[in-house]
């Protein structure tokens, strides 16, 4: 089942509004209800040695984990056995999509279309008071989430 644009946009209206004690304990809901995920998604900004690409790896994966549950979905705890099954094809998908600009591929890997449209928009729009992603950490930050997007997918779908 594919996250709608409507759970995206509460999923935003709901972190987005709240303080940095709420944010810390939905912070902390979403990495106990998924360790795996959080520390696979956290390690990379040591692996990138991109320390401003911590904070946004946080906001997003909460982002992310609250739009699968507005849609209703329950995605199984994500294990290491997912994530080593995954790599691979993954960055496979990932090198077609650089060598050809083709989005497309990416929606079909992830299954998720709304979701990866919408990194695409969060990447690539300045925010509001202007301030713009270096190019760098935009892509960095695109390939962790299209990660974190495809494997909380998979676990709804083994969950079912």
């Amino acid at each position: 089942m594919n996250v709608s644009v409507k759970s995206i946009d509460a999923s935003i209206q709901k972190i987005d509004h709240l303080d940095d004690d709420g944010l810390s304990k939905i912070a902390e809901y979403y990495s106990t209800a998924q360790p795996v995920l959080f520390a696979y998604a956290g390690k990379a900004a040591l692996e990138y040695n991109n320390p401003k690409l911590e904070g946004f790896l946080v906001y997003y994966f909460c982002i992310l984990a609250e739009a699968f549950s507005q849609e209703g979905l329950k995605p199984r705890s994500i294990d290491d056995k997912m994530i080593d099954e995954f790599e691979e094809p993954f960055f496979q998908v990932l090198n077609d999509f650089f060598d050809n600009d083709n989005p497309e591929v990416l929606e079909e890997f992830t299954d998720q279309p709304d979701l990866v449209k919408f990194m695409f928009m969060e990447i690539s729009t300045p925010d509001e008071d202007g301030s713009e992603l270096d190019d760098e950490t935009a892509t960095q930050l695109f390939v962790v989430a299209l990660a974190m997007i495809t494997l909380l997918s998979r676990a709804c779908e083994s969950a079912q």
